[in-house]
């Protein structure tokens, strides 16, 4: 480990919850070998973009909030009967376009099959996610839309602790939209209504309220 990472690794210590460090003039292979001496660190989310690296510290409620997000969304392929496979803060990079990240959370959906039962890709670049998840309770995550957008992620869910916006990649930007590209049938709505149940009940009543109005939209 080189002395600039030890020194790094020091700064990042002292992060407390919900804190962000930002570092300028980061080269590709310290980034590489940061990443591979955050294993101490397993709850913090980098993010890199051409020399600059940001590292965050999410918070309990953060973590609460991103739980409860991919709870919906596992209950929903459930009851879809579909494949979903989740990734959770991953690491996805690219050294051509000197841009790497870490989601909150993220899942695959209609690409499921290209990682069920693989951990290990060409020099560990995981193909994009179909859906990555944002928390915005601390930090803005919309400075990381581009690097999502460069990597080609279809598709982003975001909530700022008061509402749930979805958006889709359209050419080199993000748009927003009502219903879901993963789940065609889910509207952003439904899951701040569902967050705001879970504040109030917990996650397993506001889980089970959502796979009952599932149901109840069903045709018997």
């Amino acid at each position: 480990m080189s002395t600039q990472t030890t020194n790094y690794l020091d700064l990042i210590e002292r992060l407390t919850a919900g804190a962000k460090l930002e570092l300028y003039n980061i080269d590709w292979d310290e980034y590489e070998n940061l990443l591979s001496q955050m294993g101490d660190f397993p709850g913090h989310r980098l993010s890199y973009d051409a020399g600059r690296l940001t590292i965050v510290s999410p918070s309990l409620e953060h973590e609460d909030y991103k739980d409860f997000i991919l709870g919906l969304a596992r209950t929903l392929s459930d009851e879809m009967n579909l494949t979903l496979e989740s990734r959770g803060t991953a690491t996805f990079k690219r050294k051509a376009l000197k841009k790497g990240v870490e989601p909150d959370t993220c899942f695959y959906v209609q690409s499921a099959a290209s990682v069920i039962g693989r951990r290990a890709f060409p020099n560990r670049e995981y193909p994009p996610p179909d859906v990555v998840v944002e928390i915005d309770m601390s930090h803005d995550s919309l400075d990381k839309f581009h690097i999502y957008a460069a990597l080609g992620v279809p598709e982003i869910w975001r909530y700022d602790g008061e509402r749930t916006r979805f958006y889709k990649l359209t050419g080199e930007t993000y748009e927003v939209i009502q219903n879901s590209l993963a789940f065609p049938t889910l509207t952003a709505k439904v899951i701040t209504e569902h967050l705001e149940l879970s504040k109030a009940d917990g996650h397993t009543a506001a889980l089970k309220a959502f796979r009952q109005m599932l149901r109840s939209r069903t045709p018997s």
